[in-house]
């Protein structure tokens, strides 16, 4: 008898409104989130990091992932040997390195370059 009513005490208890369709859609959804803002641009850099470093050659100034700065005097197959200083000399993994970004020419204002323009005009 006990197991009769607890077994109607289940029947009449209230279900889930939700159906599996709309938990499938936001998992979706949080998936394609996921993808849009942080999958996708990291493997964009990544590729174009990628490109960076099969063109990088002999005399290319590079930065290791140490913090150390150096120029590249050999090319090996997973390997860079970097001169650091006069005579030093450092193996370096390839993943390991970027490239130096070329400082940009400074432009020079031609006003400001003229030293007349800068005297203060009126009483001499």
């Amino acid at each position: 008898m006990l197991n009769y009513i607890l077994l109607q005490a289940a029947d009449t208890a209230p279900k889930p409104q939700g159906s599996s369709w709309s938990f499938l859609i936001m998992m979706i959804l949080i998936f394609l989130v996921f993808y849009l803002f942080m999958i996708r641009p990291q493997t964009k850099r990544q590729k174009e990091l990628q490109k960076q470093r099969d063109s990088l050659k002999k005399g290319d100034k590079v930065i290791t992932a140490g913090g150390i700065y150096g120029e590249i005097k050999d090319i090996l197959e997973n390997a860079f040997i970097i001169t650091v200083s006069k005579d030093v000399t450092i193996k370096v993994d390839k993943s390991s390195v970027t490239p130096l970004a070329e400082p940009e020419p400074k432009k020079t204002d031609p006003k400001a370059a003229d030293p007349k323009e800068t005297e203060p005009k009126g009483k001499k």
